[in-house]
């Protein structure tokens, strides 16, 4: 217990000193450069510099993010507006380029975190090493040499006036008790640190709210265009399949009609004709309203319609479920068929013998992970079907993560914000 204490203790004091020269050094140097090339702007030469200098600093903010995360288990989320994909090449796509930086406040937010960084910050990352490293001028007073600086009086380490052999034993337990105060509070010193930095770094309310309708937008925009695209779907499913098949069925029903009085045999055959044509038509009606939204699920719940699916497919598939309730009919639907796309993908491409899925809700979060022991190489690209999904789910607030290194597993996590009932 004592030596993990001590190592952490350690830890965060190294840890605190690096903070403190990369304060004092590159948060200087890049807040330097950075009002350097927005002065420069109004003469044309900031235009192509201060991008740059931005793209740096981002960064450099964004290994900040990160060390937080690593070191100290504080999260930093990123708070910068995305960039066009279609910005535009040569002088007038740089201009734009560096306006979108400029206009965007987390570029502001940058520029104060570094003057809070190279003072304030540069401060509270030195406590951790300071703390650790102080007692141990206690122990090089207590070895004799206190004699050194006490030749023109008593020498102060902290409250204690060395000017004696006893009063230097008595600056080590001084000492000791500011090591004992290290190994208590350095990694809680060095968390404020990075406290302070995310207070800088990370989105603000509005920020996050700005993004949110963003996000809101955009997967309202893409419901409307896969509620269109499955309408498009449907009426040509009926055109080209019920319908058709139920206007040769009226036609043979005329014909029918004209010939049960002069050739009943053969009027006998297209009722036949007829009788099957309607089977067929019903079946297709019944898949189309199936594709739509299948009774299993209506009837059931996600949890036996998820079974369904995995009967009816060729791999050998394990389905737990733990739920207990329901949740609302468009989130059950959309929930289906994502993990439909996500098993007939597995089925596919992966080249699995085993296919595991898992469903459950906890801490008000409906949770699908689906796993397979296949080749691995999922990713995400632009009109696949993974993208598909991610749209899906998106347009509930939902994510979508996957995790397919080379050679497998293959692990697709869905979640979506729900109650159940």
């Amino acid at each position: 217990m004592i030596v993990t204490r001590i190592r952490s203790a350690f830890l965060a004091g190294v840890r605190g000193l690096a903070l403190m020269l990369m304060a004092v050094t590159a948060s200087v140097v890049l807040f330097t450069f950075t009002v350097v090339s927005l002065a420069l702007i109004p003469v044309g030469i900031g235009l192509f510099a201060t991008p740059a200098v931005l793209t740096l600093l981002r960064s450099y903010a964004g290994r900040r993010r990160l060390l937080a995360a690593e070191w100290s288990d504080v999260p930093v989320p990123s708070p910068y507006r995305p960039m066009p994909a279609d910005l535009r090449g040569g002088f007038v796509g740089q201009v734009e380029r560096c306006a979108l930086m400029l206009k965007d406040p987390a570029t502001g937010r940058d520029l104060l975190w570094l003057l809070v960084d190279m003072t304030a910050g540069c401060v509270s990352a030195l406590l951790p090493a300071a703390l650790f490293l102080y007692p141990v001028e206690s122990l090089v007073l207590a070895a004799g040499l206190w004699r050194l600086f006490t030749e023109g009086g008593a020498y102060w380490y902290g409250p204690v006036a060395v000017h004696s052999q006893g009063t230097a034993l008595l600056a080590v337990v001084f000492g000791l008790a500011v090591f004992a105060g290290s190994l208590r509070f350095n990694p809680a010193l060095l968390r404020a640190h990075f406290a302070l930095s995310r207070s800088l770094l990370g989105p603000t309310r509005e920020m996050t709210l700005a993004r949110r309708v963003d996000r809101l937008t955009e997967t309202r925009h893409d419901a409307v265009d896969a509620s269109a695209a499955e309408l498009r779907r449907i009426e040509r499913d009926l055109h080209d399949g019920a319908q058709a098949r139920l206007v040769a069925m009226g036609m043979n029903l005329g014909t029918i009609e004209a010939l049960v009085e002069k050739d009943p045999a053969q009027a006998k055959k297209l009722l036949a004709m007829a009788r099957a044509s309607s089977a067929e038509a019903l079946t297709e009606l019944r898949d189309l309203v199936r594709g739509i939204h299948p009774p299993v699920l209506a009837e059931r719940g996600l949890g036996d319609a998820v079974r369904a699916l995995a009967l009816r497919l060729p791999v050998e598939t394990e389905v737990t479920v733990n739920l207990a309730g329901r949740a609302g009919a468009p989130v059950e639907s959309a929930a289906y068929f994502a993990v439909g796309e996500v098993l007939t993908n597995a089925v596919k491409h992966s080249g699995a013998d085993r296919i595991h899925a898992d469903v459950q809700h906890t801490d008000g979060m409906l949770r699908i992970s689906v796993t397979d022991n296949g080749q691995g190489g999922a990713a995400f690209a632009a009109g696949s079907g993974l993208s598909g999904i991610e749209r899906r789910l998106g347009t509930f607030d939902g994510v979508l993560a996957v995790s397919s290194p080379a050679g497998g597993p293959t692990t697709v996590t869905m979640e979506i914000p729900c109650a159940l009932s």
